[in-house]
């Protein structure tokens, strides 16, 4: 089950991005040739946090689908679940992936311990528009 192993990879970036603080909510954009079960993914995530920062988290994720674009015509297409990798629309064999192999931490919810900021309850974040305690890897 590499969902683990996932798991952990994970926890050890979320950890170094929050600097220990509390986490509530992990979010990931996985694509589906991942081979991610996300039920599997979501399970493991509960031990492998169990007695850090992280504990009591939740991870939040957002499936991706696979799509193909063809080089020849431009047609741009889901991938069902016969896998073939030429263009539907043409026949060709010149494509590629444009989505669908992401596993992307987008950001992480934090448990901000103050209850209010300087300009209020939620802070300056709030005022651009950015969810309190939010962290993104930019």
């Amino acid at each position: 089950m590499h969902e683990v192993s996932l798991c952990r990879q994970l926890a050890a970036a979320v950890t170094r991005a929050t600097g220990g603080r509390p986490v509530e909510t992990v979010y990931l954009r996985v694509g589906e040739l991942r081979q991610v079960v996300p039920e599997a993914l979501e399970y493991a995530w509960t031990f492998v946090v169990r007695g850090t920062p992280l504990s009591g988290s939740v991870l939040e994720l957002d499936h991706v689908p696979a799509v193909l674009v063809c080089d020849d015509c431009t047609v741009s297409t889901r991938l069902g679940p016969e896998l073939g990798f030429r263009c539907p629309a043409c026949g060709s064999a010149r494509t590629h992936l444009t989505s669908g192999e992401e596993f992307v931490l987008t950001a992480v919810d934090v448990h901000d311990e103050t209850p209010s900021g300087p300009s209020g309850p939620l802070g300056d974040d709030a005022q651009r528009g950015i969810p309190h305690g939010a962290l993104s890897p930019s």
